[in-house]
Parts: structure tokens; sequence; C-alpha cells
């Protein structure tokens, strides 16, 4: 129903209270035809204005947010002493760290390290000697494991004087026609005969090559040492450059693969390849040490050997020395040797 003001005072006043009610409104909000601020939501639409639909179907909630950064206060606690460390440095429990407490050496060493220090055995082979009697210490008979001598203890193996010696390591690369001994009743050339300006001590090749096999062969007088290197039980890898008087087929690769059955057992390589492509350059790896393994592979199989090489022996090679020479091994060499970190 519409009003009537038909006296003017009336009309007055309640244009007046309508425009106090008017004024009470626009103080709690802004009026919609006004000027606003704009929002963050905003801003972006307007600065991505003329772009590609997707830029503008990417604005949302997440865009809106505030760009003031924000930091989370750090927690903190205080200590019974008073003190106001981090939250993340969390006191820990101390750890007793227990010191083992050297023993002062008195300078003897135990009995089957003395022998094997001398070059005469292993010191496994060393113990089997003490148990058999064989070993006087100062002139009595010993067969006690564990025993310690000094320098001045006169220690006889077999009656004959032992005295430690100089290790001495020594790389050769073997060439043909060479006996791996170190006496031969033929008096043909051995390979102590090569190196025998390269030390004052008696040393012995470790393992053995054939008289035709070339290439690296170890000498010295570590008989701690050699036991490691040609024992079965620690698989020391041997690369091997072998020449055939024939092509090697296909199957016969994938035979000596797969392994070949010999009269010891079956014998099974790493790995085989052809080194050219006459197929008559094969390289072999292999950790057997059994008797001229290679050789009676490819005999097997009927071929003929022209040329066998051994090119590594657990980690040693014969890079940069000839044929029929040879050198000291460095400290870095012989250190790795007695850590086993070649294979």
């Amino acid at each position: 129903m519409r009003k009537n003001f038909s006296n003017d005072s009336s009309s007055k006043n309640y244009i007046r209270k309508n425009d106090r009610k008017a004024d009470r409104n626009a103080e709690r909000k802004p009026s919609r035809f006004g000027p606003q601020e704009k929002t963050y939501r905003k801003v972006y639409e307007d600065s991505t204005e003329g772009s590609d639909s997707f830029s503008k179907k990417r604005v949302g909630k997440s865009l809106t947010k505030s760009t003031e950064s924000y930091s989370r206060p750090t927690k903190k606690f205080a200590s019974s002493t008073g003190d106001k460390r981090s939250y993340n440095s969390v006191p820990r429990k101390p750890v007793l760290i227990k010191r083992k407490v050297e023993a002062v050496s008195d300078g003897k060493i135990r009995l089957n390290r003395y022998l094997a220090n001398s070059g005469i055995c292993s010191r496994r082979e060393a113990d089997e000697y003490i148990a058999a009697g064989v070993v006087r210490v100062n002139d009595v008979i010993v067969t006690e494991m564990g025993m310690k001598v000094g320098y001045d203890d006169k220690v006889h193996f077999h009656s004959q004087l032992v005295r430690p010696e100089k290790k001495v390591y020594v790389l050769l690369n073997k060439p043909k026609n060479c006996v791996t001994t170190s006496d031969d009743p033929q008096d043909r050339l051995t390979v102590l005969d090569l190196v025998k300006g390269a030390t004052n001590e008696r040393i012995y090749p470790v393992g053995r090559l054939d008289r035709n096999t070339t290439g690296v062969l170890l000498l010295t007088n570590d008989g701690d040492m050699a036991a490691k290197l040609t024992h079965p039980k620690y698989n020391k890898k041997k690369i091997y450059h072998v020449s055939l008087d024939s092509q090697l087929t296909n199957d016969d690769l994938t035979k000596i693969t797969n392994g070949i059955e010999l009269e010891d057992g079956l014998i099974v390589v790493d790995e085989v390849s052809f080194v050219d492509d006459t197929h008559k350059e094969i390289g072999v790896e292999i950790h057997s040490g059994k008797n001229r393994i290679v050789r009676r592979i490819f005999e097997s199989l009927g071929y003929k050997i022209i040329k066998l090489d051994r090119v590594y022996f657990a980690g040693l090679t014969k890079k940069n020395l000839s044929r029929g020479k040879w050198r000291h091994l460095s400290q870095m060499e012989i250190n790795m040797l007695k850590m086993g970190s070649f294979e």
C-alpha cells in the first residue's frame, strides 16, 4: 500500500529518516557504485588481458592469497639451566667411545710370520711345519703355535738358519722359450736368469706359465702374498690373448661361454670374445688357476694355439714393459695387492 504524504512536515520527516538510514548503511559497507580497490585476483586478470585462455583458467584461490611473507616462529624451550635453544637442537644422549689400549711392542713377531717373512713358505704352511717339529728356536724344537721370536733369536728350519729378508716384488714380461722355475736340470733359460740384476734376495715366481706362454709374471720372496695370489680361494683374475690356427666358430664360442667339460671337471670362463674380425684372435678372462687351463679348453675343441699371452694378472699389466724386461712394483701396487683390492 502506497503512503500518501499530504502533510509537508511528515513528508520531510520521512525523508530525513531515510537519509539517516542510508548514511548508516554507507558506513557499514562501501557503495557498489563507488570506487573500489582491486583485489589480487582482479590484478592478475588485468595483467593477463590478451593472453591465452589457459592462463586465465589457472586463476584460482591459490592466487588470491596475500603476497606478504609469512615465517613460522621457531619453537623455543628453556632448559633446566635457563638457557634458550632452538627446537631443532634437541640434546642427544652422550655416546661413550671406548678406545683400545695399544700394547707396547717388544719387537717380537709370531714364529709363522717370521718364517713367512724369510720367504720360505706362507704362514699357513709355517704352522704345519711347526706342528711337524722341523723348526727349532735357539736349538730347541718348537711345536707350540703362537710363539713369538725376536731378531736376536736363532731360528732353524730343517737345520738351515733362517733370517728375515727384505720384501722384493719384481714384475716380468716373460718371453717365449723361457721356463718358470728356479732351477732347470736341462740348463734352459729360466725367468730367474732374466731378473738377476733385480735384487740380491732370493725370489720365486708366483704361479707358473708354460715355456711358450708369454706375458705378466710376478716374482717375490713374500710367501704370504704368493699364497694369496695363487690359492683358488682368492680367485684372482687373469686375462689371456689367444691366437688360434683357424677361425673360432660361434657354436664353439657358445660352448666355451657355457662351460667345457674336461678330465678334471667343468671349466667355466668369466668372459670370452673376439678381438678382431678374423675370429682367430680371442680374449679370455678366467679365474681358474688349473694347469694349462686355457690351452686345454681350446685343444678339447680341436684348435691349436699359435700364441698365448697373459696380459693381466691380479691387477698387474705389462704396460710400458717390453718382452723380456722387468721392473719393481710401486709402493701403491704393493699396498693394493696386500689389501686384496685387485681381483
